[in-house]
Formats: C-alpha cells, structure tokens, sequence
C-alpha cells in the first residue's frame, strides 16, 4: 500500500510478520517479467527492469526466482504468461480514494474478485476517472533511515538530479521527483554513497483525507483485503492517519 502516510511503515512491519510473504515475491516476480519484455531483459539498458529487479533482491526474493523471471522475459524455458495492465478505481470508508493496479492474464477474473473483495468489507468500485484525477504520477525513491544519515544529507544527494522533495514517513525518506527523473535521483543516491529501498513510479496523491480510527480501521480492512487477491500489484491510497489515531491502532 502506497498511500504515502506514516501508516506505510505499520503496514511493512505487518506484512513482514504475515503469511504475504508468498504474495509479495509472486508480486515482485511478476514485476521483473513484465518490466524484462517491455524494455528488454538486459537490466544494463532497462532501469526499470534494473529497479525491480533490486526491489525484490531488497525484500530477499531467492536468486533462482529472479534468474528464472528472467529467462521467461527474454523468451527462454517454459512459455512465460502474458499480463495485461489495468487500473481501477474505487472508495473506502470515509471517502478515501483508492487506485488498484492489476496485472492479469484474465481481465475478466480480475475485474470480478476486485468487486467482491471491496464490496464484502466495506468498499466499492467506481467508475473510470472518477478516483484517478486525485492522484499524479510521480517518481518516488525510499531509502531507510540511520542515525549517521539526515533528510538535509538526502536532499542536498538529489536536489540536482530532479528531487522535487524529500519526505520524512517515519523508518523512512521518501524522495519524490517527475516520473522521468527517478533513475536521475537513484543514480545521484547511488554515486554519494547511500543505499535505496526502492525506485519505481507510483500514484501520489494531491490531496489527503484524514480519517479517525473508526474509518481508518475499515480502511484497512478495504486495502488489507484487496491486496490479498493475485491479479492486484499495487493499490495507492488517500488516506491521511494521524500520529495519535495511528497510536491507538498500534496499542489494539
């Protein structure tokens, strides 16, 4: 879940704890297969396959997989699936906006489970555009924090390479730049010493709506039940939660 709060660094201790494991590394797979056939399997020439390929190295995805996805991108072994890209649109709990990207080699499956996850716990499916104007494509870079490293070290790495800015989100900074500038400000990372969590485009949204525990709870429950489902790769989000109500949460 993308939905740039500090709730992002609860939901990574979650799901490090959780049975998703299994989920995120089909997901990260998935990702590197797809990223491999549209700009070529050679992640020398393909920053975005380079990028995914780190994600899922970073989140410990064995080698084998990786060398696999791999060979089926660049044509090799067994007969890879091919994945179509759609984006829904949808609601949750007090008018919080959600995005989900689905990546399916069944449109119609995809297009169905998606309606019921949201529908049982609380949600629903809206139509095309009405969601989508809420949020921008940008360019976002997340590098852990640590004691000998501060958001002024960051910002003065990127500033140059195209950092429009640089966010703290808790256990993280998060780098936001134009889509086109990503690779620009990973690279700047790179060459000044510092080590990246992820690189990759995502939906931010351009305004945020804050919610109290109720519905910050059955926000969740929305988000937490959609990324369970296979066809879905990413889900982006307007929530805004605030420290305290996010306090409560974390003492449930």
């Amino acid at each position: 879940m993308s939905g740039h709060s500090k709730w992002a660094t609860t939901k990574h201790k979650k799901a490090a704890l959780d049975a998703k494991r299994g989920k995120l590394f089909a997901r990260l797979i998935k990702n590197i297969e797809v990223a491999g056939r549209t700009g070529g399997p050679d992640p020398a020439g393909n920053p975005t396959l380079y990028d995914a390929i780190q994600k899922a190295k970073k989140n410990s995805v064995p080698a084998d997989n990786i060398d696999r996805a791999l060979k089926r991108a660049s044509g090799e072994g067994e007969d890879g699936v091919q994945y179509e890209s759609i984006m829904y649109e949808g609601y949750a709990s007090g008018g919080v906006a959600i995005l989900i990207e689905c990546l399916t080699d069944n449109r119609n499956r995809a297009a169905s489970e998606l309606r019921v996850a949201l529908t049982r716990n609380g949600g629903t499916l809206a139509d095309p555009g009405s969601v989508a104007y809420l949020f921008a494509r940008k360019g976002v870079v997340e590098v852990s924090k640590t004691d000998d490293v501060t958001e002024d070290d960051i910002l003065m790495a990127v500033l140059d390479a195209g950092a429009d800015e640089v966010n703290d989100e808790g256990e993280t900074y998060e780098i936001v730049s134009e889509p086109n500038d990503v690779v620009a400000v990973r690279t700047a990372l790179q060459e000044a010493g510092y080590d990246y969590d992820s690189a990759e485009v995502q939906f931010v949204p351009s305004m945020k709506v804050e919610v109290n525990k109720e519905n910050a709870e059955k926000v969740m429950k929305v988000i937490d039940a959609v990324e369970d489902l296979d066809d879905v790769q990413n889900v982006y989000s307007n929530v805004d939660i605030p420290d305290d109500v996010l306090a409560q949460m974390n003492e449930d």
